[in-house]
């Protein structure tokens, strides 16, 4: 149920994201992939969370091939307005990473895993 629940929200952020985010100028991106994912709502993958501060989140996830990272702790800045759960210290979590203005990847939205 909670996974539907996740898949649901996932969903409803990607047509909104893919819908908003016409133009694709400014990004400058070694993988035909990553940019081809990033149109479509961009980058789901799991991680744990180490700490939140602010719109700072640090955490560590595994490879993320879509875009080329390896497995990381780092700190990601969440987007304005962006969807977060009541994700908790400690506990892994399902995020979607977008590509920002900036060409830096960011959350979008971070939800507890099941």
């Amino acid at each position: 149920m909670r996974n539907s629940i996740l898949t649901l929200i996932f969903s409803g952020l990607l047509a909104t994201t893919a819908f908003a985010s016409d133009d694709h100028s400014g990004h400058s991106d070694h993988s035909e992939h990553a940019d081809h994912a990033a149109m479509h709502g961009g980058i789901h993958t799991q991680a744990t969370i180490n700490s939140i501060s602010g719109d700072t989140v640090n955490l560590s996830h595994g490879p993320i091939p879509e875009i080329g990272w390896p497995a990381m702790t780092m700190d990601l800045q969440l987007l304005e307005g962006a969807e977060v759960g009541e994700v908790q210290e400690g506990e892994d979590a399902m995020i979607m990473l977008e590509k920002g203005e900036d060409g830096m990847y960011a959350i979008r939205a971070l939800m507890p895993a099941e």
